[in-house]
């Protein structure tokens, strides 16, 4: 068995695992920011249904 070529097989399954969960927390980071800029649209959009509960809310259409 080669020592050494099972060190560099470890080194680098090692080196492959920490830039995957380097790539995947800033993912995730990402995520919850796209997440809270989501709920903010939603929360400015309540505040324009409470201000004007009418806009919006009938839809006519004719073909």
């Amino acid at each position: 068995m080669d020592i050494a070529g099972v060190s560099m097989a470890l080194a680098n399954i090692s080196t492959q695992s920490k830039i995957g969960t380097a790539v995947l927390s800033k993912t995730m980071e990402t995520n919850e920011e796209l997440g809270a800029g989501l709920v903010q649209m939603l929360d400015s959009a309540a505040m324009e249904r409470s201000v004007n509960p009418n806009v919006g809310s009938n839809f006519d259409m004719s073909i």
